[in-house]
Parts: C-alpha cells; sequence; structure tokens
C-alpha cells in the first residue's frame, strides 16, 4: 500500500481552522417541527436548507461505485474539488502544482486564482505522460500532480502502467480526473482507492448521465482528504434540486447505460466515416465522447460549421493540437447533419 502522511500536507492555517457550523450540521435526524436555522415555514418543498454533506445521495453513489460514503465529496462541478484540493493543500506563494500539456484548463486557472504556481510537462507525440519529465520536474514543494484521464482535449485514455508508475514515484497526491470514464474500456482507478493513499479520483454527472445543467461532480479519496475538503467547502455547496435530480437519475441506471451505449455507438460511425472526407488529416483514437481530429484548413471549417448551425471546438492552437477541432459525439440526427455539412463544405473548395 502507498502511505501518505497527508497531515503534513495540509496548509498549517487550514489545520488550525475552525470551520463554520451550520444549522443542519449540528443537529442529524429526524425532526417534525424545525425551528433552529432561520428558514421561512412555507413554500415546503424548498424551504429548508439541504444536507450540508449530502449523506442520502452519497449513500447511494457509494453502493454504486464499491466505495464508503464517508471517501466521497460532492461539489458545485468537479471545479470545486480542484479548487478546495488546492486550497486545502497548496501554500499560495509557496507550494506548487504539476500537471501535463494540453489537458483541462481548469487545473492552471484554479491555481492562478490562488496564487499557486502551476507548472506542466508536454505529453509524448502519442498523448502520453512523459514520466521521467513529470518526476524531474516535481520537487518538495510540488503538492498535487494533476492528470486526465482520458484527457481533455486529446480524448485517450493514458496507459494504466503510466498512471500506476506515477502513483508510485510522486510524493504527494495524485489527482486523476475521471470525467469521461464511462465511454472507456478501462477500469476505474476507484478499485485501487484503497492502495494508494495518495490517490484523489474525480467524475461528474455532466458527461455521462446527461447532467451538466446541475453542476454535480464527485471527489473520491482517503477519508482524511474527504475531512479536510468538508472543513473548507461552503455550508450548503450542493443545493436541494440537485440533490432531488442526481438521486433520481441514479435510481434509472438503464437509461445512463443506454445512453452510454449509443455514444459509444456513434462516436466509431464518426471515427469509421470521417476519414473519408478529403479535408481529414487524421481522426485521432478516443476512448471519451468526443473526437479529436486534424483537418487541412480548420478555421475555413470551423466558420463553415457556424454557418451551418454546427458548433464544434476549435482546438487548433492548443500544443500537440495543431490544425485540430473536437468534435463532442452527439446524437445520430446530429452527426448525420455534421457528416453532411462537411460534404458541403469539401464541394466549396
Amino acid at each position: 500500500m502507498k502511505t501518505l502522511d497527508i497531515d503534513k500536507l495540509i496548509r498549517s492555517n487550514i489545520s488550525r481552522l475552525k470551520p463554520y457550523s451550520s444549522a443542519r450540521s449540528e443537529f442529524t435526524g429526524e425532526g417534525a417541527v424545525f425551528l433552529d436555522a432561520n428558514e421561512n415555514p412555507n413554500n415546503t418543498l424548498y424551504n429548508r436548507y439541504p444536507d450540508p454533506l449530502q449523506w442520502n445521495l452519497k449513500r447511494k453513489i457509494a453502493k454504486m461505485k464499491g466505495v464508503e460514503p464517508g471517501m466521497i465529496f460532492l461539489g458545485n462541478g468537479s471545479d470545486e474539488a480542484i479548487d478546495l484540493l488546492i486550497r486545502a493543500f497548496c501554500q499560495p506563494g509557496k507550494d506548487k502544482i504539476l500537471s501535463v500539456d494540453p489537458t483541462y484548463g481548469m487545473y492552471k486557472v484554479c491555481a492562478d486564482i490562488n496564487e499557486v504556481e502551476y507548472n506542466e510537462v508536454l505529453l509524448t507525440n502519442d498523448f502520453q505522460p512523459d514520466i521521467e519529465q513529470l518526476m524531474q520536474e516535481a520537487d518538495s514543494n510540488t503538492k498535487l500532480l494533476f492528470l486526465c484521464s482520458p484527457n481533455n482535449p486529446t480524448a485517450n485514455d493514458f496507459s494504466e502502467e503510466a498512471i500506476v508508475e506515477i502513483l508510485n514515484r510522486f510524493k504527494n497526491l495524485v489527482v486523476l480526473d475521471e470525467a469521461y470514464i464511462d465511454f472507456s474500456n478501462r477500469e476505474s482507478f476507484l478499485t485501487k482507492l484503497a492502495e494508494y493513499q495518495n490517490l484523489v479520483i474525480l467524475q461528474t454527472f455532466s458527461k455521462a448521465w446527461g447532467l451538466a445543467g446541475i453542476r454535480l461532480g464527485m471527489c473520491f479519496a482517503d477519508k482524511r482528504v474527504i475531512s479536510v475538503m468538508n472543513k473548507i467547502k461552503y455550508p450548503y455547496n450542493v443545493n436541494s434540486t440537485t440533490l432531488r435530480i442526481a438521486a433520481e437519475a441514479l435510481e434509472n441506471k438503464n437509461t445512463h447505460n443506454g445512453w452510454v451505449e449509443e455514444i459509444i455507438k456513434e462516436r466509431k460511425r464518426l471515427v469509421t466515416a470521417l476519414p473519408e472526407y478529403s479535408q481529414i488529416i487524421n481522426v485521432y483514437p478516443s476512448d471519451a465522447n468526443f473526437i479529436l481530429v486534424k483537418v487541412k484548413s480548420p478555421e475555413l471549417l470551423y466558420k463553415h460549421l457556424v454557418g451551418e448551425g454546427i458548433i464544434v471546438r476549435d482546438r487548433s492552437k492548443v500544443s500537440l493540437c495543431d490544425g485540430c477541432l473536437r468534435i463532442t459525439v452527439g446524437r445520430p440526427e446530429e452527426n448525420d447533419k455534421l457528416l453532411k455539412a462537411l460534404a458541403e463544405f469539401e464541394k466549396t473548395l
């Protein structure tokens, strides 16, 4: 087992912090008349504060994911968890964060907001982590290492062997962002949480669950890490409507599975169809719900698709993604429109 002295990682002011105590955190259990939180007694569907620790939903998630409820943090999207991890473990102006390039942009944004130095190491040409360069870049002040797998915008999984080696060699917390794991053949690293105390895993309801609008992210880690995050989060960070919708979604796992199957099927269709167009230079392998595509004229094609009401993401200025568009896999009829628009674009050349 990879052990970690988490207490030594925590910022000293966070260790000393006395967290805010809300009415709903001081009382747990069943009550008939609630006169403790200065709530309006009317509008009984929404008048009460939500459970600050979301235990009912966490128990449902724990059962599905095979972890203990105390190993789960729920936040306003995964971005809240990213920000809290930085605030908990990185001293501004002193500590550092390490990641790869290219990857999800919020790691750097959150680091910059918190005045924490952000360092990145370029992926290899096959979009895998350069482990030796990462280890050389890390020093005693590097508290967090962020990996997104499947990665955004490259769409590929990092190899399991590479992730395991990084977990074994990096001395502090490795944050593995698995936002797109439902679309991958790789097993989630949730099964390795007990093996690695330095492992933190991010997942989300935004992608496979089709619930980006409710803004609910999941973080899984050692109970001591989760405890620190709960200590510094805002008291009622997940609202009642979000908790209700997420709980309802978990009761409809077949719907979730059906969506994932259709997206993977459509992804395969696009990966097969796109190379038939002369404008396409390369379609990179995808383990996510999107595809990275290298094209001859990214700016012209992007503008043409916008003119057809089809919005993709121009990633041509991103490291290692020169000339690339990122295309999310849509519904079958949406993908048909994309392919038709590509055919029409080629007629104009």
